[in-house]
């Protein structure tokens, strides 16, 4: 990757990748040349955002029952997908690339204060970082529980050797930032900066956080606090969903209305990506060329009704070559012959039979249903409010508006909503894990022998060895 990039081209996969707008290289200046102008503090924010796109794919594709990782290619999917998991496993290593992104913004929200430039631009760049340092958090504490916090700029090796903080202490600062946040920042910006973080991200966050922390704390408050922040966002009236839900993945839909926050790539640049990463394999258009990573699981694919629109945007089934029609799979072995999953892939580049599009990180699908999933806890039982929500996922989805339904129904039609409307868009295992579902789901997918030897204690995932080694004041969890 570049060294001159700004928003929001991210390597999820090791990708080759360049930037939408362009900046003067951070690396080659030193701190006593650096951080003097509004130009270096908006190339030091530019920096922040290139480091947010940390959180794994693999994770979720393979530690759900969502999909099956092709046994032929890395063995540590395969592991993790078995639940063989050790700290050794390179997927697990998301820890050390998350400080670096908090590194990043610590820098910026302590650095900032001393350059003269507008003060107004100064503190919605500050309150950018504390969101993005926020998002960089929110991952660690669900991925590992208790880690260290740190909130100041690292500026040697002295002092690193940090012990885990509680959980609820690394809550408390992601709350904090993203209030701050959401208390500065715009409500929208003009065309030519889309892509950074609005207030209604940061509310929208909010309510991620506090629905997390309702699952996963008896008798919780913050099922009220997730209803509230999400009417919030609801109530802002900038976000809506497309008519159609292929137009939410495509390239014209950057920075649109239903597209609260997302990480960007640009269009026909080579390199691996998350459109084929996730099985849209070169193989469908090029037969001797690459393979894809992972196979969509029968319980994923059959969760979709015959007539559901998104069943079609999200998978492929068939595809032609040369005039012959190849239909793909759930249960054929051949990993050439396994339905693929195609909803971020960008078909229109040139290089490596596509790319990827943009990843979501929130949707304003996933504010609806969450604002759902909180009025039916805090009611104890589906609102009309609640049914209005759903409900415009489901008919745009062609699917019938939900009504009659009891607290413990309503409650298991969100879970299946959010499956089937945010499918790898990185929210199925922390659902799973927040409903307390993780377990059972994992133990009830045993395709291709899947066999998994999950345990309560995978809910959280090993602090990686080499990160351990690193820092002898960290303790591992439990189980590993």
């Amino acid at each position: 990757m570049k060294t001159n990039t700004l928003l929001l081209v991210v390597a999820l996969l090791a990708t080759a990748c360049e930037s939408q707008l362009d900046l003067s290289p951070v690396t080659n200046l030193t701190n006593a040349t650096y951080y003097k102008t509004a130009d270096d503090a908006k190339a030091a924010l530019g920096a922040c955002y290139n480091a947010i796109g940390n959180l794994d794919p693999n994770l979720d594709i393979t530690t759900t029952d969502d999909a099956i990782p092709f046994l032929t290619g890395d063995a540590n999917r395969p592991l993790l997908w078995r639940y063989d998991i050790t700290p050794a496993n390179t997927f697990v290593s998301l820890y050390s690339p998350a400080y670096r992104g908090i590194n990043r913004s610590n820098t910026v929200i302590d650095r900032l204060p001393g350059i003269a430039m507008d003060e107004t631009l100064k503190k919605r760049y500050i309150a950018e970082a504390k969101f993005l340092r926020a998002l960089h958090y929110f991952n660690l504490v669900r991925l590992y529980g208790d880690v260290p916090l740190v909130t100041k700029e690292t500026t040697s090796l002295e002092g690193l050797e940090l012990p885990r903080s509680p959980a609820n202490d690394i809550y408390a600062l992601i709350e904090a930032d993203l209030k701050e946040a959401e208390s500065i920042l715009p409500v929208t910006y003009p065309a030519s900066e889309s892509g950074r973080a609005t207030q209604g991200a940061a509310k929208g966050m909010l309510a991620k956080l506090y629905l997390w922390r309702a699952g996963t704390t008896a008798g919780s408050p913050f099922w009220t606090q997730a209803a509230t922040k999400a009417k919030e966002v609801i109530d802002q009236g900038v976000y809506a969903l497309y008519d159609n839900y292929a137009d939410a993945f495509a390239l014209t839909a950057r920075g649109g209305k239903e597209n609260i926050f997302e990480v960007q790539y640009l269009t026909d640049v080579r390199g691996h990506n998350i459109g084929r990463g996730f099985g849209v394999r070169a193989a469908l258009i090029y037969p001797s060329g690459g393979a894809g990573i992972a196979r969509v699981s029968a319980s994923l694919f059959n969760a979709y009704s015959a007539n559901d629109k998104r069943k079609p945007v999200t998978f492929i089934t068939s595809y032609v070559y040369n005039g012959v029609t190849t239909n793909l799979s759930i249960t054929d072995p051949d990993p050439t012959k396994a339905v693929s999953f195609q909803k971020l892939w960008d078909k229109t580049a040139k290089t490596n039979g596509g790319e990827g599009t943009s990843i979501p990180i929130l949707r304003y699908s996933d504010v609806l249903l969450m604002q759902a999933e909180a009025l039916n806890e805090v009611n104890n039982g589906p609102t009309a409010e609640a049914y209005a929500a759903i409900n415009k996922v489901r008919i745009r989805a062609g699917l019938t508006a939900l009504t009659g339904l009891n607290y413990q129904q309503f409650k298991e039609a969100v879970l299946l909503e959010r499956r089937l409307e945010l499918t790898f868009e990185n929210n199925r295992r922390f659902d799973l894990i927040r409903t307390g579902k993780l377990v059972e789901a994992v133990k009830a997918d045993n395709t291709f022998n899947r066999n998994p030897v999950i345990k309560p204690f995978h809910v959280l995932l090993p602090i990686p060895q080499v990160d351990m080694d690193a820092n002898p004041s960290l303790v591992q969890n439990p189980g590993y």
